[in-house]
């Protein structure tokens, strides 16, 4: 499908609209090997070759960006007085139009994607594909000796949930759900608090090799596991 340079060069972060007219005006913009003055002009982007300043660019129809988010940051996209995950982005991978995929609180940390594929986003976040997360937590109090059983079972009102017990404060925790404060109300429940939750997975994807605040676009593979765990890929 053709779409307009102007448009293109946008989305591939390169600046607002308006930013990247002035690019194409100057001359700065190649397509196909021809100087393309016209903002309007019209381009295939998966089959163009496009190049600004020399350099070739190349085109994503989609973003996926991986984070470990650090405690005491919020799951938004923006705001006033407090720093967002997207704040914590270097520039080679922040866009305005990222999402993330589901929250973590603000007590929270760990893995955190955003992206700009709507249809993905609703999909992980839908109950009905029931996408794996997995928690560790410590707790402020001994697990009960039937911690499993109840949470296999269900409790405090929420579907059934792995529970790996590690020691009597601390257990990994697999959910197919993805309710407000979820974790820390089934562990409340059991009289054991949270004091320390990190998110370690989410679906096929895994927090390991990053630190706390830090970020990478997710590998071709990892996309493709994402998209085939929802039935897009």
């Amino acid at each position: 499908m053709k779409e307009r340079l102007d448009r293109v060069l946008a989305h591939l972060g390169l600046g607002t609209r308006k930013e990247v007219g002035r690019l194409i005006r100057a001359g700065e913009v190649r397509v196909d090997g021809m100087v393309v003055r016209d903002r309007g002009f019209k381009l295939d982007p998966e089959a163009a070759r496009i190049e600004l300043r020399g350099e070739p660019l190349h085109y994503a129809r989609h973003f996926y960006v991986l984070l470990y988010k650090p405690a005491g940051v919020i799951t938004a996209t923006r705001s006033d007085s407090e720093e967002t995950v997207l704040d914590l982005l270097p520039n080679d991978l922040w866009r305005d139009d990222l999402r993330p995929v589901g929250r973590l609180d603000r007590d929270t940390e760990g893995l955190l994607l955003l992206t700009t594929h709507g249809t993905l986003l609703h999909r992980l976040t839908h109950p009905r594909w029931k996408v794996a997360k997995v928690y560790y937590a410590e707790l402020a109090a001994d697990l009960p000796a039937d911690a499993t059983r109840r949470f296999a079972a269900g409790i405090a009102g929420f579907a059934p949930a792995g529970l790996e017990v590690l020691s009597p404060r601390a257990a990994r925790v697999t959910l197919r759900e993805g309710k407000y404060h979820q974790v820390r109300r089934m562990f409340a429940a059991l009289g054991s608090p949270v004091a320390y939750l990190l998110r370690e997975g989410f679906g096929p994807l895994e927090l390991q090799g990053l630190e706390p605040g830090g970020a990478r676009s997710l590998e071709p593979r990892e996309v493709g596991a994402l998209l085939k765990a929802v039935d897009l890929g």
